[in-house]
């Protein structure tokens, strides 16, 4: 007889616990019991539907870029509209959020995880490499709208912002950096 409450989507509610504990423990609390305990659920859970911990690290890290690509997408749709600045202040307050920051150290710290990312058709940079990707295909939108200068590099111009704006998240501790750093970084790097 089957015991326990049937899990309405197991994967995703894993995803969802690793990525609180991944914000309030950092990297270093990320691990198979850290997450099904914080999921509520028992260890087997995880391992019914992964291979194993790096395959489920696979799994989350790669739902992250979909999003990142996802922002992308909306990211190019908004061009022509509001500002140029406007638009990547905005955007790099989604690429850059708590969770999403997080991803991008876990990839730094676990060699196997990037490997195994890089063979399923990541980034040489997973998370980081998609990013400066959807920034690249906005400036590249915008240029061909004039709203960029038409000399514009968009590959140099799209990993400075991402580089630039990655270390002033990562600096701000606390929180966010204000709004105003973000869009000063934003301005001088276009400029």
């Amino acid at each position: 007889m089957p015991t326990g409450l049937a899990l309405r989507d197991p994967r995703q509610q894993l995803f969802d616990a690793a990525a609180r504990v991944l914000t309030r423990g950092g990297v270093a609390a990320l691990t198979s019991r850290a997450v099904t305990d914080e999921a509520g659920v028992a260890k087997g859970v995880l391992h019914r539907h992964f291979a194993d911990f790096d395959a489920f690290l696979v799994d989350l890290v790669l739902d992250r870029i979909a999003r990142v690509e996802a922002q992308g997408a909306a990211l190019r749709d908004a061009a022509g509209t509001g500002t140029v600045a406007g638009n990547l202040t905005d955007a790099m307050f989604e690429l850059f959020e708590p969770v999403m920051s997080a991803i991008v150290v876990l990839t730094i710290a676990r060699d196997e995880l990037r490997n195994r990312l890089r063979a399923a058709g990541t980034a040489r940079f997973p998370v980081a490499g998609e990013a400066v990707a959807a920034v690249a295909g906005y400036l590249a939108a915008e240029r061909d709208r004039g709203r960029v200068a038409a000399d514009a590099d968009v590959q140099v111009l799209a990993p400075t912002l991402i580089g630039a704006v990655q270390l002033l998240f990562t600096e701000h501790r606390g929180g966010e950096p204000p709004v105003e750093d973000v869009h000063k970084v934003v301005v001088t790097v276009l400029r």
